[in-house]
């Protein structure tokens, strides 16, 4: 095999070079942003977990090795999918939304948020929640967060509604299923963004008002 002249570079050396190097010198944090980015669009195509590691690698355009060194383990991968869709909507204003003294118009206002969501991302947050893979494995502090939301809406329905604490709960679950649905729709083109806000809003509002007692 000859070997190149003093001065002169192979170009198939320095191709894979730059690709490599361009790899390492990618700041961690949008590193880890792009693993996360192919987790979520795996998720949704294979529907639950844990997901292959050899095609997240593949769709993220890096090892297996180095999705470990991000994520000790699929827990933690879903855990951190799970934390990221938390915090974009809570950074959009969903604690606020649940906060609403109001029950319509926090219910509008949650559901509003979580139909942006799901268009945005799919529903990743339920694909996550749902599955047996994640029994007594989700992180404290996002139960923590899911759960002061769905409290504050669940004491409002039992108040608003006169329901029980069942009865508040299995409502709010049912209907958490309008801006999921509208928002696989318009996340896969078949509903516009606006028609699909449309639609949550006023779905929320006819269910809201079916349970409202008679007298009220």
């Amino acid at each position: 095999m000859r070997r190149p002249r003093a001065g002169r570079t192979n170009p198939q050396m320095n191709s894979a070079r730059a690709q490599t190097t361009g790899r390492a010198r990618l700041p961690p944090d949008v590193r880890r942003a792009q693993i996360l980015d192919a987790a979520e669009a795996l998720l949704q195509a294979h529907g639950g977990l844990p997901l292959p590691l050899d095609e997240l690698g593949r769709a993220a355009g890096i090892s297996k090795a180095l999705i470990y060194a991000y994520f000790p383990d699929q827990h933690a991968l879903a855990n951190a999918v799970l934390s990221r869709r938390m915090e974009a909507m809570m950074a959009a204003g969903l604690a606020q939304a649940a906060a609403e003294p109001d029950l319509t118009a926090a219910a509008l206002a949650c559901a509003d948020l979580y139909f942006r969501d799901v268009a945005a991302a799919g529903p990743v947050v339920h694909i996550v929640l749902r599955d047996p893979f994640m029994a007594g494995r989700v992180d404290a502090e996002t139960e923590r967060r899911r759960d002061r939301i769905s409290r504050r809406l669940a004491r409002a329905a039992r108040r608003d509604l006169r329901l029980s604490a069942k009865e508040a709960v299995a409502a709010l679950s049912l209907m958490t299923t309008i801006p999921e649905e509208a928002g696989r729709m318009a996340k896969a083109g078949d509903l516009s963004l606006e028609r699909g806000r449309e639609l949550t809003a006023r779905l929320i509002g006819s269910s809201l008002r079916a349970l409202s007692p008679e007298d009220g």
